[in-house]
């Protein structure tokens, strides 16, 4: 009976935070092997994060949310995102129970790629060794990714990270070979942009664990109703107006009709300036018209 190879897998194994040009020459590879052996493309990750469960690290800050990555894996080939919930239980399984339970029964493994220092099972015991052992009790292949590959993955995402933090957009956009992005919902704000004549939707996150970049203003893109609009966005607390919660607010040039309810991805460009505090309204106004000029002459000169 001739097998369907396409209910089997080639899986990678990881939390591929950032999807960044680290992740994906793996992930390249991987979407190669699929179409040479006529596998489904996987990738199993895990959340939340295992630091998280683990070390009670519920400060730690990510990339991308599962929502964001699932869609950037998708753009690289990705068909198959695995996301499964990791809590202590599924910590204390064994490397055994792990690979027949879920890699082989669950997923079907038929080729894993996996890096050279990669552990798993109860108190990470089982190494890429075990692994390959596995595979010839499981019949699947295991491919090894090398040293400089794992190191430029966690240079990439750290690199990145610090970027983020520092509000340096440009270079965080070059390791991850896309444009960051915020995702949420837009909500109803304070309406003050109105008053000045420059409204803005102001995008709630409700994944607390999404990596938020400096304060400050950015160049910003979305695409709404199958169209790029370009904008400016303040990530900060409006101290014009004594405001004291972070607040995410964009003002799109061109589009004026209401976004509220609707959700949005937003690309971060370029970053303009810290967030300043201004004498007045009039003044803030006035520094506005400054940032959209220069927001426009950088859009066009990018074009």
């Amino acid at each position: 009976m001739k097998t369907n190879l396409k209910q089997y897998s080639v899986l990678t194994i990881g939390t591929f935070d950032g999807v960044h040009v680290g992740h994906q020459k793996i992930i390249n590879r991987l979407v190669e092997v699929a179409s040479t052996k006529g596998l489904n493309p996987s990738l199993l990750t895990f959340f939340p994060h295992p630091r998280m469960v683990l070390q009670k690290d519920a400060d730690i800050k990510l990339i991308n949310t599962i929502k964001e990555k699932e869609l950037i894996l998708k753009q690289f080939g990705i068909t198959n995102l695995v996301v499964k919930k990791f809590t202590k239980a599924f910590s204390r399984l064994s490397a055994e129970a792990f690979v027949k339970d879920i890699l082989a029964d669950q997923l079907k493994a038929k080729h894993i790629i996996i890096g050279y220092d990669h552990h798993f099972g109860r108190n990470r015991n089982a190494n890429i060794d075990d692994l390959k052992q596995f595979g010839k009790q499981f019949d699947f292949d295991v491919e090894e990714i090398s040293m400089q590959d794992i190191n430029d993955v966690a240079i990439s995402s750290t690199k990145i990270r610090n970027a983020l933090l520092e509000g340096n957009i440009k270079t965080a956009n070059i390791y991850l070979g896309y444009n960051f992005m915020l995702t949420g919902s837009i909500v109803k704000g304070k309406g003050l942009g109105k008053t000045i004549q420059y409204p803005t939707a102001n995008l709630h996150i409700k994944e607390t664990y999404k990596l938020i970049p400096k304060k400050g203003v950015y160049i910003v893109k979305a695409k709404i109703e199958d169209t790029f609009e370009f904008g400016i966005m303040n990530i900060g607390t409006n101290p014009t107006v004594n405001g004291k919660l972070q607040t995410i607010e964009t003002h799109f040039f061109n589009y004026n009709n209401s976004l509220y309810g609707k959700d949005l991805s937003i690309q971060l460009l370029q970053r303009l300036r810290d967030e300043q505090k201004f004498e007045n309204l009039d003044a803030l106004k006035t520094q506005l018209n400054q940032d959209k000029k220069q927001a426009q002459a950088f859009l066009k000169q990018h074009a």
